[in-house]
């Protein structure tokens, strides 16, 4: 498995991941809620400003030559913080048909190990409160609960 830093020939692909990721969680949040019928009609602009975006980086997980999902990540800093330099991972998907193969927990040692060559200080990543299956994937691969997200409409 390998992590390949996508470029604007891969700006569909990482829509169409994006589309199925976005679509999955819509279920844990009437905020989850996306516009869009299908992945045709999501635009690219959000991939596309993190072409230019120094901080944000999106990479194609790639096995044996073969696109099986992609991942993104964010650097940022709290320079408060005695350890404040870290790596999130902000989206990170594997096709339907090439889950439970260990390309996720994959993707994960692959990430720290990015963080750990960039003098990164912690990892972080987020997921949705009753995604019992994404909560206990991230326990399992050493995360601890920091901190808890409270959101509502404003309707």
């Amino acid at each position: 498995m390998e992590l390949v830093e996508a470029t604007e020939n891969d700006l569909g692909a990482l829509v169409d991941r994006w589309f199925g990721l976005a679509t999955a969680m819509e279920p844990y949040s009437e905020l989850n809620e996306i516009v869009y019928e299908d992945a045709t009609d999501v635009p690219d602009d959000g991939f596309r400003a993190h072409l230019e975006d120094p901080s944000i980086t999106d990479y194609l997980v790639v096995v044996d030559g073969e696109t099986v999902g992609f991942v993104t990540l964010e650097t940022g800093s709290r320079p408060s913080r005695k350890r404040s330099r870290y790596l999130s991972i902000v989206n990170v998907e594997i096709d339907a048909e090439h889950r439970n193969r260990g390309y996720g927990t994959a993707v994960v040692e692959r990430v720290e190990a990015m963080a750990r060559d960039e003098d990164r200080d912690y990892l972080t990543v987020s997921c949705e409160w009753h995604n019992d299956g994404a909560r206990r994937f991230y326990r399992d691969a050493g995360f601890e609960p920091k901190q808890v997200t409270y959101a509502r409409p404003l309707e």
